[in-house]
């Protein structure tokens, strides 16, 4: 076990340096903008994923609505995993694969941000919600793993943690999606003249 855990935290450490040589914070840097851009305007995030992606979309929704580290106002987004009714009346209805598709079409508006996470970039239902956000002029986000699948093509801007292992993935997510939120809670503070 003890050598497992010394395996893991070096594929860890080379992880970081691979992000820390590549366009990773340049890339983190410009989704923090754009989303910091769209609630300037109003807009709001819709979040997505499955599975772990789906506690990571929940989880980002409230650093974002609850706070990160700042005491300031809340900030609007919402998390298209939670409400079981809905989850549940369109999976029954019309398949699994609408279930975010339909809630983009039903809540997104323009100056909205779409966010899909799935760890394959391939996931049927992100791909579907990401189909409907472009046909609503929403701006598009993808947070993956390994090659960015198909969603490497389809969004506005993705974020493609290039690991072979899926946990290794939903880890830098997490950090990831902090990093935004320190980013996006700062700014707005600042914008909304907060102290």
């Amino acid at each position: 076990m003890k050598q497992r855990i010394n395996d893991v935290i070096e594929e860890q450490i080379r992880n970081l340096q691979n992000l820390k040589e590549n366009d990773y914070a340049e890339t983190i840097e410009q989704i923090s903008v754009k989303i910091v851009e769209s609630m300037k305007k109003g807009g709001k995030l819709l979040i997505a994923g499955n599975g772990g992606s789906a506690a990571d979309s929940q989880h980002f929704a409230a650093e974002i609505v609850g706070r990160f580290v700042l005491e300031r106002k809340g900030y609007p987004a919402i998390a298209l995993t939670t409400d079981t009714s809905i989850l549940t009346a369109i999976g029954n209805d019309y398949g699994y694969d609408m279930v975010f598709s339909r809630q983009v079409e039903a809540l997104g508006n323009k100056n909205d941000i779409f966010i899909g996470i799935s760890t394959s970039g391939n996931s049927k239902n992100i791909v579907n919600a990401i189909n409907v956000a472009k046909e609503k002029g929403i701006y598009v986000i993808g947070m993956t793993g390994k090659d960015g699948g198909v969603m490497k093509d389809m969004c506005d801007k993705c974020l493609i943690l290039n690991y072979k292992s899926t946990a290794r993935t939903q880890e830098h997510h997490i950090m990831s999606i902090h990093l935004i939120c320190e980013y996006v809670e700062a700014e707005l503070k600042k914008y909304y003249g907060e102290k």
